[in-house]
């Protein structure tokens, strides 16, 4: 069981310990590297058996074995091996000496953030130089101790060694000698970044949590446990926005466990503390059954609803829009055009679904400091919130990061953390705040809907010359929703001479957000699935109509079109793209770029009448060099199977409320629908890029593509049920 900490906890806004660190250097990433132990604390560190920190990343302890701090909050993304990878790799260490440990939140860090498929990139270059300042001080305290030059020495597995004189010795041992040595500047470190470099990297190494998942030890933020604790739940109106004007607080205080009971008069923001009423018990199932007996009068300021929604986008179609790029002149090319190619996509609101609902846990300190085990993919921002809602300085609050039981975007938003940190100062006891599934549902910040209408013009050699796009999606105030913005230099702007894209937008009160691969895992499957549509059209074999795209430019081409090529071809190849298959089988491929990386699936499916089954997924892949290729793998088939469930699935709303709550009504994929994935990666000495969302967006129009294929019918509605089919 976790206690509640002494009022130590350490102050992220301050300066570092003087006695543990000595120097920082502003890397040009933003982050912080920190330089070696200060010589009076480290110069007796073999007799005393104490740990040696050269930067916030690592400890060389006594037995030789390496701690390494993995700052990014794990979310199932893999971070918390991978990170300590790239440091174990340049500091050439033996995997099984190394113990992971995971950071708190702390400025130092830099950016500690789950999100963008950023970690992998923005933590680069710190790791590596984290990993490769101590191993050249650990040479260079052995050259010392020996009397030979650095270069004359070498390591391996957490040894220094000097092969002339045979002479070795452990880094542990030579703790106190590096401490004393300057700094090495950054600019003289040499650091690998080519795959051939690599021992480690680019290994399967399972995640340093799988033992513990597995075997059910507590590791998430639901698991917190902390000495008389008290639970919560909070109730908000199910219409986005609404205030409480009564409700019957003193019934709910007399029932059993029940320790407080109040109103939460909120604000206004959608992004942190709504208006609620706030229960508090000694157990979270006596809070939770309190709850069933609120009565609450809610004051209520909109009824946004889909069907509104849909009669909106219906009329806004007819209207021309406002032109956010104009290349060439599309009227005139579709007037000359051989054929035209006239389709309309639409796609719903969806949820982020996350298996473990928002929680979090609070303690405020009688000194008046805040203390909060938090699973969120943004805890600085979490920070911040509740520092500005409470009114407490930020170097005030402490923020504990626990494993994240799934986030795709949701927990970049902090609602729950600032909820948590109000409950827990109202009550003064550790408290536990735990949504429902219906809670996590119904307040969401949704992927929004959007309608799609493409013209594509076909030339005599049957190739795209005109390409014209309505978008309709929703705003506030006249500017786009999180997550409703369609960049102007999208492809395929600019790999076609005549393009337009126009938008409109639908007023909405919906809260909208960050969510896996933000927009793309929505508008690629327009994109995809129309391209398939233009290249029948025009006669052409779907591949070779994409390579040719992608094989020129007007102007400053959207993305890398060599990298987005490569992938085709590979995902073709492994997947024997042109082969003949039965009447009831279908191949289909999607290629895409967002998040830094790159990628295509070509998928196989089989049908029995309207009923699919999606056999395989062939992927290639160009991120960079792999970091882990147990966690790249995971990330690419989650991304699949994520796609395929999240194809068949829609939030509706009625009366300014979201109509489903639970998986009942919101059925995930089930073990035995999801596909086999292949993924190939092409090893490349660009710099890594994140993995978490790029997969996703090619998936689902792959998979389209080859339904259509296996059963005639285009699918330009989702869910898929809305085309007939089911999976």
């Amino acid at each position: 069981m976790k206690r509640p900490q002494a009022d130590n906890s350490p102050d992220t806004g301050g300066q570092m310990d003087r006695r543990t660190f000595l120097q920082t250097s502003l890397l040009a990433s933003g982050a912080l590297l920190i330089g070696v132990g200060h010589a009076d604390t480290a110069s007796g560190a073999e007799q005393a058996g104490e740990s040696w920190a050269p930067n916030l990343y690592l400890r060389i302890e006594a037995d030789n074995r390496v701690t390494i701090v993995s700052k990014n909050p794990e979310a199932g993304q893999g971070v918390k091996t991978a990170f300590p990878m790239v440091v174990a790799e340049c500091l050439d260490v033996d995997w099984q000496q190394v113990r992971v440990e995971q950071a708190p939140l702390d400025d130092r860090y830099g950016r500690q953030v789950v999100g963008g498929s950023r970690g992998t990139p923005d933590g680069w270059d710190d790791l590596r130089i984290a990993g490769t300042a101590a191993r050249q001080l650990l040479i260079a305290a052995a050259a010392v101790r020996w009397g030979v030059q650095p270069a004359e020495c070498s390591t391996a597995n957490g040894s220094v060694n000097h092969a002339a004189s045979g002479r070795t010795a452990a880094y542990a041992a030579l703790r106190g000698t590096a401490a004393t040595l300057p700094v090495p500047e950054v600019a003289s470190l040499e650091l690998k970044s080519r795959p051939e470099e690599f021992r480690l990297l680019g290994r399967f190494v399972p995640g340093v949590d799988n033992p513990k998942i597995l075997t059910g030890q507590p590791l998430f933020g639901c698991d917190t446990r902390l000495d008389g604790m008290l639970y919560a739940v909070f109730e908000k109106c199910p219409t986005f926005g609404g205030k409480v004007r009564s409700a019957n607080i003193e019934q709910i205080r007399a029932l059993p466990g029940i320790t407080h009971a109040f109103v939460v008069e909120g604000t206004d923001n959608l992004a942190g503390l709504m208006p609620g009423v706030a229960i508090v018990a000694t157990s979270w199932w006596e809070a939770n059954a309190a709850r069933r007996q609120l009565k609450i009068d809610w004051a209520t300021s909109h009824a946004d609803s889909s069907e509104e929604y849909e009669r909106q986008a219906a009329a806004l179609k007819e209207q021309p829009g406002e032109t956010l790029r104009a290349d060439g002149d599309v009227e005139k090319a579709l007037g000359a055009a051989v054929k035209i190619v006239e389709a309309s996509y639409y796609y719903p609101f969806v949820s982020h679904a996350n298996l473990e609902p928002q929680n979090c846990t609070a303690l405020f300190h009688e000194s008046g400091k805040l203390e909060l085990w938090a699973p969120s993919q943004y805890p600085k921002g979490g920070r911040q919130l509740v520092a500005e809602t409470l009114g407490i300085p930020e170097d005030r609050i402490h923020v504990n990061l626990v494993r994240i039981g799934g986030g795709f975007g949701r927990r970049l938003v902090n609602d729950f953390m600032v909820e948590a940190a109000w409950i827990a100062r109202e009550v003064r006891r550790p408290v536990q705040l735990q949504w429902t599934r219906e809670d996590d549902m119904r307040h969401d910040f949704y992927r929004p809907a959007a309608w799609h209408h493409f013209r594509a013009g076909i030339d005599a050699d049957g190739r795209m010359s005109a390409f014209d796009h309505h978008f309709i999606s929703f705003g506030r105030d006249g500017k786009p929703v999180s997550g409703a913005g369609l960049s102007p230099d999208h492809y395929p702007a600019g790999l076609v001479p005549n393009f337009r894209l126009r938008q409109s937008l639908i007023e909405t009160h919906v809260p909208t957000g960050p969510w896996r691969s933000p927009g793309h895992s929505a508008y690629c499957w327009a994109y995809q699935s129309f391209f398939d549509e233009v290249a029948l059209a025009a006669g052409r074999d779907q591949l070779d109509f994409r390579l040719d795209l992608l094989s020129r430019s007007f102007g400053e081409p959207p993305l890398d079109l060599a990298r987005t090529s490569g992938t085709l071809r590979v995902a073709a190849e492994k997947a024997g793209w042109g082969r003949k298959l039965s009447a009831n089988r279908g191949l289909g491929m999607a290629f895409h770029f967002d998040h830094g990386g790159f990628v295509s699936h070509v998928a196989e499916v089989v049908a029995t009448g309207n009923a699919v089954h999606v056999e395989k997924v062939w992927s290639g892949i160009d991120i960079g060099p792999v970091i882990n290729l147990s966690g790249a793998r995971n990330q690419v088939e989650g991304c699949v199977v994520d796609a395929l469930s999240t194809a068949q699935l829609e939030i509706t709303f009625a009366d300014g409320a979201a109509q489903q709550g639970n998986f009942d009504q919101y059925g995930l994929l089930r073990i035995n629908q999801a596909p086999e994935v292949e993924c190939h990666f092409i090893q490349s000495d660009n710099s890594p890029s994140g993995l978490g969302e790029p997969p996703f967006a090619p998936a689902t129009p792959a998979i389209a593509n080859a339904i259509f294929a296996a059963t005639g019918t285009r699918i330009r509605e989702l869910p898929f049920r809305r085309a007939g089919i089911s999976v």
